[in-house]
């Protein structure tokens, strides 16, 4: 006879979470580096809480099996692409791609339009690239390199660098991110990315703001936003 699956309880559904937030917390405090703990065990311990809560409420194995692998396949593009990071800007540095970056961008770019053009090269290699942190550490490193050769700010730099790094991440089809958030919602990867371009460049706020010369209320910009979104793209 088949035992039916009990519903687990806001204390055991809320354990696993308690616990991995617990192990995570000792870790950063007492280790020095935020990543030299064993946060791998951390995780690991969590979830085998959860698999014995579920054998608890009468799950059995198998379909805990089968769960568990049906995760890991929704997020296996993600994995990959994190995998692959390392090997990029390492092979970048060594191979001297960042070196030459830095010498002929010097030559090159003019500081006068250095910051916007950072912006613009970070968000072309991470759309093509599909991740941001490769494009911060291997091309960001180079112009780095290139705007303190000039005299800039690092901290300005740094926000081109990041701009637009993460600009591009959200809009590439290769990102992990942009990859993994419409498995997860039940959509599909293109709608996704369609509605992100519809609503990142949301110019009329700050053309309103420019034409009529007033501050622009968190509540506006969001009802704004909230109405675009109700019309939906092309709409």
């Amino acid at each position: 006879m088949k035992t039916q699956t009990k519903v687990p309880s806001l204390i055991q559904a809320i354990l696993p979470l308690i616990v991995l937030i617990a192990l995570l917390s000792f870790n950063v405090s007492y280790f020095d580096d935020p990543l030299g703990g064993s946060n791998q065990i951390a995780l690991i311990i969590a979830a085998s809480i959860c698999s014995i809560l579920a054998l608890f409420n009468h799950v059995s194995w198998h379909e805990i099996q089968r769960k568990i692998l049906q995760t890991i396949n929704s997020a296996m593009t993600a994995i990959l692409i994190l995998l692959l990071i390392g090997s990029l800007s390492g092979s970048w540095m060594l191979s001297g791609v960042i070196p030459a970056m830095i010498y002929y961008g010097v030559d090159i770019m003019h500081p006068s339009y250095f910051l916007v053009a950072s912006v613009v090269l970070c968000a072309i290699v991470s759309l093509a690239t599909g991740s941001s942190w490769s494009t911060i550490a291997t091309v960001g490193v180079a112009i780095v390199g290139v705007g303190n050769a000039f005299g800039l700010h690092q901290g300005l730099v740094a926000g081109a660098v990041i701009s637009g790094a993460y600009f591009g991440d959200k809009m590439s089809p290769l990102s992990d991110t942009t990859n993994l958030a419409p498995t997860i919602a039940g959509t599909d990867l293109f709608t996704h990315i369609r509605y992100m371009v519809y609503h990142f460049p949301n110019f009329n706020s700050p053309v309103d703001h420019i034409r009529n010369h007033r501050p622009i209320s968190i509540k506006y910009r969001y009802c704004h936003r909230y109405r675009l979104y109700k019309k939906g793209p092309g709409k």
